[in-house]
């Protein structure tokens, strides 16, 4: 991968509060193994020759995204933003949704999935397993279809929990993988292209004025699977 500056990351609002951005697919949220660029750092450089002040800036992640999922992001720029962020989570009030793209077309239109799933740390692998297994923690989402193409169908998810992998893991357990998810795919995706699961939607209170503040970043239409749908603007 080719050395990233923080000029690369589209920066969608900010204020002294919030730094809410459009995170780019196969780009890490925060610092790993890896050693690779990764957002976070990237955008307290950002913050720090924004102020031109010397010193490390604050930047609180409050919640993630895999590696290969692109779409709109919020980072807290104070703590008791990021506390509030987080007890927003907490509480249900801060939404997320999602597009995706599967493999196959879901058996219903419409479903809550509900799965007790277990993560491989030494893998960065996660399964759906019985609910009894130790360390293994529940995870929900639901799920609309809105079109299908080619045996392809487009689906938009809210997340009920924010569990690694969930939304890859889940429906590939009902048998409609994501398309372009090598690592989820079953044997049913075969074509290496960018993860099709799209971070579309964030809705939450302001941490400060509790206005509800929403955030809306449409995938990329010119792009593998996307293209072959017509992709509605609201969701």
């Amino acid at each position: 991968m080719n050395k990233m500056h923080y000029s690369d990351i589209t920066i969608i609002y900010e204020d002294n509060h919030l730094l809410v951005v459009l995170k780019p697919q196969n780009v890490a949220v925060c610092p790993d193994e890896t050693g690779d660029d990764n957002l976070l750092d990237l955008l307290k450089e950002y913050l720090v020759e924004s102020r031109k002040k010397p010193g490390d800036a604050f930047l609180g992640l409050v919640h993630r995204l895999d590696r290969p999922t692109g779409g709109v992001m919020v980072f807290a720029k104070t703590s008791k933003s990021a506390q509030r962020l987080t007890e927003s989570i907490q509480d249900g009030t801060f939404e997320k949704k999602y597009y995706a793209i599967t493999v196959g077309v879901p058996r219903q239109n419409h479903a809550v999935l509900k799965n007790a799933l277990y993560k491989n740390t030494e893998k960065n692998e996660v399964f759906c397993v019985p609910i009894a297994t130790e360390g293994a923690k529940l995870a929900a989402l639901e799920y609309r279809q809105l079109s299908e193409s080619e045996g392809l169908a487009l689906l938009t998810i809210k997340l009920i929990t924010g569990r690694s992998h969930q939304a890859r893991v889940q429906l590939a357990n009902i048998g409609t993988p994501i398309f372009g998810d090598l690592k989820y795919g079953n044997g049913k995706v075969t074509i290496s292209s960018n993860l099709a699961l799209w971070a579309v939607e964030l809705r939450f209170p302001h941490p400060t004025t509790r206005e509800m503040m929403v955030f809306y970043i449409e995938p990329p239409e010119d792009e593998l699977p996307w293209n072959l749908f017509s992709v509605p603007s609201i969701i």
